[in-house]
């Protein structure tokens, strides 16, 4: 796992490639899902992958599926070796596979990001600066950035390939799915937030906020799907630097972002693609926040599981 995967390429029919993931056909209703180490930041992709990076958002999302056992979710088995004993075919690919591959039910995903906000950050922060609102419905005057909320709320967004997703209100995913549908994602995506929140809680770790994937199967159960409680798709701080009233150092890419940031404010990067070449410090600083996160929220070290 030393060596860095930028793209896989495997002996099965690709679907898509993302931003981050490669996802294969893998026959009888099942898909595979391989996270590169690729990494993007101000919605451009890097030239430089980042190493490990694809192994702990694929083991940190086995951990809490695992975890979440009483959440219906496409998890399967993110074991490489599982994976090679029902599909032989990959046999020659273990290198690629290592860490960062799960195996998963095939489903519709739902047209939607199920976003959940326990901290006024973010996109949630500009919207309350702007019109005193987050996801369209009102706050109460005077709050801080990255104050705690007095509940956590859902915030819908629209999925987006590439660029921002788009926030929305609830009743927008009211009006395309239906009230029972779009009741489910909310009271769902509130309680796996819920639950790894006071699970991180309890290692040091603040919750900010999070979004969830659902999809639905062919008989029409609606599953959690996709990553889960990650670095590349929540904010985690630290709680014991905590303070609101400013940003919060997080774990994730935030050495990228800031060393991009500082390139941006001496016009040396326009903020669009290709992106700047990364120094190896970088690079180096980036994978060991995330590899810190894995620690911390699994209390194993990730070269343990692979």
């Amino acid at each position: 796992m030393s060596v860095a995967l930028r793209e896989s390429s495997l002996p099965l029919p690709l679907l898509r490639r993302g931003k981050v993931r490669e996802v294969y056909e893998a026959g009888d209703g099942l898909i595979l899902l391989v996270a590169s180490d690729r990494v993007s930041a101000f919605d451009v992709v890097m030239d430089e992958p980042v190493p490990l990076k694809g192994a702990v958002l694929t083991q940190l999302s086995a951990f809490w599926f695992r975890r979440l056992v009483q959440e219906p979710s496409h998890f399967l088995t993110a074991d490489v070796d599982e994976i090679i004993g029902r599909i032989p075919a990959l046999a020659g690919s273990r290198g690629q596979l290592l860490g960062r591959a799960m195996l998963v039910r095939r489903t519709e995903p739902m047209p939607f990001e199920c976003v959940v906000r326990g901290y006024l950050s973010g996109s949630a922060w500009a919207e309350y600066r702007k019109s005193g609102t987050l996801a369209g419905e009102p706050l109460k005057p005077g709050m801080l950035e990255s104050e705690k909320l007095d509940q956590p709320i859902f915030s819908p967004a629209t999925k987006a390939e590439t660029g921002h997703d788009m926030n929305v209100t609830y009743a927008a995913v009211v009006e395309a799915l239906g009230e029972a549908t779009a009741a489910e994602l909310r009271s769902r995506s509130l309680a796996v937030y819920a639950a790894g929140r006071d699970y991180a809680a309890n290692r040091g770790i603040i919750i900010a906020d999070t979004k969830f994937e659902f999809g639905r199967t062919e008989d029409g159960k609606l599953l959690l799907i996709d990553e889960v409680l990650t670095p590349d798709s929540s904010r985690f701080w630290p709680a014991d630097s905590y303070a609101p009233g400013r940003s919060q150092p997080s774990f994730d890419k935030q050495p990228l972002r800031d060393w991009l940031s500082g390139l941006r404010e001496q016009g040396r990067w326009n903020g669009e693609a290709p992106g700047p070449a990364l120094p190896d410090e970088v690079v180096a600083a980036t994978s060991k926040r995330y590899q810190e996160a894995y620690r911390l929220l699994t209390g194993t070290r990730l070269e343990e599981v692979l």
